[in-house]
């Protein structure tokens, strides 16, 4: 199976965005914080979610992203596929050339576990994530992070500023 960092993503930027969403829409710079993931890579797949209508998005101050629907109707699976995964165990994608003529021996085992992971991902939407107290946990400890990571940058920031102007007065 290959499930490569850019599903692993995208499910955790849709999870992250609905757990925030209520007071409103969620920028990705704060997404970005919190999950420790690139801003121009959550740009590209925001891009993909937002074409396949898992989500919206606001412009201008106040602007972010807010999941489309109801969150018990986005399952994991249309996340992973909206951006171009697949959780695919065959080594031929499918295409039964997985031996030099033709089928191997085992591709209907993983064609199996192919669709059984599809099955299971298909059966899990946003709102079961959110009902796991695991994930509860881990996200209020996420935002503590943030918050002092935020709090860390404003210290830097003033002492910055406080230490230009005594250079300026000085001069």
């Amino acid at each position: 199976m290959k499930l490569t960092t850019k599903g692993r993503y995208a499910v955790t930027a849709m999870l992250d965005l609905a757990l925030h969403a209520q007071s409103g829409p969620v920028p990705l710079a704060e997404i970005s914080t919190r999950q420790e993931i690139s801003l121009s890579y959550l740009e590209q797949l925001f891009s993909r979610l937002r074409k396949q209508g898992l989500v919206s998005s606001t412009r201008g101050p106040g602007g972010g992203y807010r999941v489309s629907r109801g969150l018990d109707e986005v399952a994991i699976s249309e996340i992973i596929m909206a951006v171009n995964e697949s959780v695919d165990a065959t080594q031929c994608a499918g295409k039964e050339n997985c031996h030099s003529h033709g089928r191997c021996l085992t591709h209907d085992l993983w064609e199996g576990l192919s669709e059984q992971i599809e099955n299971f991902l298909s059966g899990v939407s946003l709102q079961n994530l959110i009902d796991n107290q695991n994930v509860k946990t881990v996200s209020m400890r996420q935002d503590q992070a943030a918050t002092q990571v935020k709090e860390q940058l404003l210290i830097q920031r003033e002492r910055t500023e406080f230490s230009e102007a005594q250079q300026s007065v000085g001069t």
